[in-house]
């Protein structure tokens, strides 16, 4: 009976987690709730263990700052990519550690260091937007977010790059 709870609950997840739209949460905080939803019936025993919190890394907490944290590129034509260089520095006593850096969506690309940040040194992350798909003829308005998770507390640090899409006029016949 365990093994089929489990396995129903596994399920559960795994449909959820690859057709959730994401709408304002992350598609793993979405499937993280379906599956706690999903074992409110189980007794303890058969609840299976609290995965840890994705990507944080473990170790000594240290600080993170920047010195912007959101960057508005203006006014540009659907297509135009966009790249911004987010400077930080460790702030900490400890090594940063980077686990993650993610977009809002498939349009916003992070790119950091993989390596660890000793205390007191600085680091850069290159974030690249791509406006294919985003105008109207009026212009649009667009805010995409990259969240940061690393070994400060709290884990997670936001980056934001914003402007004005606008999409070129078709010509006339």
């Amino acid at each position: 009976m365990r093994s089929f709870k489990l396995l129903m609950a596994f399920a559960a997840f795994a449909t959820f987690a690859f057709t959730a739209c994401n709408s304002g949460s992350s598609k793993e905080d979405a499937a993280r709730e379906s599956l706690a939803t999903t074992n409110t019936a189980t007794t303890p025993a058969a609840t299976p263990q609290a995965a840890p919190e994705a990507n944080i890394p473990a170790g000594p907490l240290t600080s993170v700052s920047f010195p912007e944290t959101i960057f508005d590129f203006g006014e540009i034509e659907e297509g135009e990519k966009v790249t911004h260089v987010y400077s930080f520095k460790n702030t900490g006593s400890n090594p940063l550690i980077i686990s993650n850096a993610k977009g809002s969506c498939g349009c916003t690309v992070p790119d950091w260091p993989r390596e660890p940040i000793p205390p007191g040194e600085s680091g850069e992350i290159r974030v690249q937007y791509d406006s294919k798909g985003k105008g109207q003829p009026e212009g649009r308005a667009e805010s995409k977010r990259v969240t940061i998770t690393a070994n400060t507390d709290p884990a997670n640090s936001y980056l934001t790059i914003k402007g004005k899409v606008f999409k070129p006029a078709a010509p006339e016949s």
